[in-house]
C-alpha cells in the first residue's frame, strides 16, 4: 500500500531554501512505495505595505544564521538594497498554483525558480511582473499564467490548501508529515543529514502496534 508524505513549505521560506539539497536528496532514496506532494503553507497574505525596518533585518538576521547552520545556503544581500520588500509571500504561492495547474510538471521548476530569483539574483517574487518573468523563464503559457496568477480561483485555491495544511497540523515550514492509516507522523527535519530522515521514515513505516496501526515513533 502506498504511503503519503506532505511536504510544506513556501517559496519564500529561508529555510525551505535552505532545506531543498537535503530534501532532493530525500526524494531521490524514498522507498518505491512512498509519495510526496508538495503543499503550500503560505508565510504572508497580500500587502502592498513596505516591509518595516525591523522586519527587514530580522529577516536578514535569519539568512546569516542559516548560512551558519547550512554553510552551503547562497543568499544575495543585494536584493535589500536594490528591492522593495514586502512581507507578501502569497503572490509566490499563487505562482506555483498557476504554474502547477497549467502543468504538474511545473510545480517545482517555478519553486526553484522563485527561490533562485529571490535568494541569488535579488529579484522580488512579491511582484507580478518577475513571477511573469518567471513562468517566461520556466516555458509555461505566460498569458494564460498572467490571468490565473491572481483570479479569484487561484486565491480560492491558496485558501483552501492553506486551511488543509492547518487540518494537518502544518504550522512551520519546512514541515514533512507522513500520513498513514489517517494519521500524521511528522519527521524531524535535517537540513545536514537526510539519511537521518530517511532512517525516521523507514522505522517509522515498519513499526505497528498489535492491533495493526501505525504507531508515532518521533515528534508529532
Amino acid at each position: 500500500m502506498a504511503t503519503s508524505i506532505y511536504y510544506i513549505h513556501d517559496p519564500m521560506c529561508s529555510w525551505c531554501w535552505a532545506f531543498r539539497p537535503a530534501l532532493n536528496a530525500l526524494i531521490a532514496d524514498l522507498p518505491k512505495n512512498v509519495h510526496l506532494t508538495y503543499f503550500l503553507g503560505g508565510l504572508a497574505r497580500d500587502t502592498d505595505d513596505p516591509m518595516p525596518d525591523n522586519l527587514r533585518d530580522q529577516i536578514k538576521n535569519h539568512w546569516r544564521t542559516i548560512q551558519i547552520r547550512v554553510p552551503e545556503t547562497k543568499f544575495n544581500f543585494d536584493f535589500w538594497e536594490k528591492c522593495h520588500p514586502r512581507r507578501s509571500t502569497y503572490p509566490a504561492c499563487r505562482a506555483v498554483l498557476a504554474a502547477k495547474y497549467q502543468d504538474i510538471h511545473y510545480e517545482i521548476p517555478m519553486i526553484e525558480a522563485i527561490q533562485y530569483a529571490y535568494y541569488c539574483q535579488a529579484r522580488n517574487p512579491s511582484n507580478t511582473d518577475t513571477l511573469v518573468e518567471l513562468a517566461d523563464e520556466i516555458g509555461l503559457d505566460v498569458e494564460r499564467f498572467s490571468t490565473e496568477l491572481n483570479s479569484d480561483e487561484t486565491k480560492d485555491l491558496l485558501k483552501h490548501e492553506i486551511e488543509f495544511v492547518r487540518q494537518m497540523g502544518g504550522n512551520s515550514f519546512p514541515m514533512l508529515l507522513l500520513e498513514k492509516n489517517s494519521a500524521y507522523h511528522q519527521i524531524l527535519i535535517d537540513y545536514i543529514h537526510p539519511d537521518k530522515m530517511l532512517k525516521e521514515i523507514n522505522h517509522f513505516l515498519a513499526y505497528r502496534d498489535d492491533a495493526g496501526h501505525v504507531s508515532s515513533t518521533g515528534d508529532g
